[in-house]
């Protein structure tokens, strides 16, 4: 069961997929580099009122998995999260009707760099 969250005068569950990607995708990310974004992510969610789920990444793109609130536009998190992070572009995707647990889990399973 997805926890449901709550508002002022509402009540939500809503799950953005964000994929970020490096400028020609190039291969520049280590663990070191995906351990600072989660934090990075991490602040920014918290600006947002928004409860990251799931961060993972390969060497040339990380994924986000977002719980976020009616209020929040999607596209106003992204641009922020660029702003204190390198350029590049973006994804993002609704669940579309997959299980939140199959959406965890791809993340999970990244083949994260050394």
């Amino acid at each position: 069961m997805q926890k449901i969250r709550t508002g002022r005068h509402y009540a939500f569950v809503m799950h953005v997929h964000v994929v970020f990607v490096t400028k020609f995708r190039h291969k520049v990310f280590t663990d070191t580099h995906l351990t600072c974004m989660d934090e990075i992510m991490r602040s920014v969610c918290a600006d947002f009122a928004c409860e990251p789920v799931e961060f993972n990444g390969k060497d040339n793109h990380v994924h986000l998995l977002v719980n976020f609130p009616p209020k929040v536009a999607v596209t106003k998190l992204v641009n922020s999260r660029k702003g204190v992070s390198s350029r590049g572009c973006y994804f993002a995707g609704t669940l579309g009707g997959a299980p939140l647990s199959v959406v965890e889990q791809y993340i999970q399973q990244q083949n994260r760099p050394v």
